[in-house]
């Protein structure tokens, strides 16, 4: 436990616990860095002088999609529910 305890946030373990392979490289670093993108996008939208008053529309930062809630329409159980050894074990030797 303790060696699982102490990988860095961007592995392929914590990415697959965190949700999936999209997450993988996405540690406190790089979610720091796209708010920081995000923000100066908002306040060059919020100062700039645009002429007519048309701010235009600047992209996000890409960022990996989270796990949607289960609703009663969808009644996705496996959306919400915590992620077991094995199934990590299951998606890291996946082929692709």
């Amino acid at each position: 436990m303790a060696l699982v305890r102490r990988l860095p946030d961007t592995s392929l373990t914590i990415a697959l616990a965190s949700g999936g392979r999209e997450h993988f490289g996405w540690g406190v670093d790089r979610h720091l860095k796209a708010d920081i993108f995000d923000a100066l996008n908002q306040n060059t939208r919020a100062t700039g002088n645009w002429g007519k008053g048309k701010a235009p529309k600047l992209p996000p930062w890409p960022r990996p999609k989270p796990l949607k809630k289960p609703t009663k329409a969808t009644g996705s159980k496996k959306a919400g529910k915590p992620i077991s050894v094995a199934e990590i074990y299951k998606r890291f030797t996946a082929r692709r």
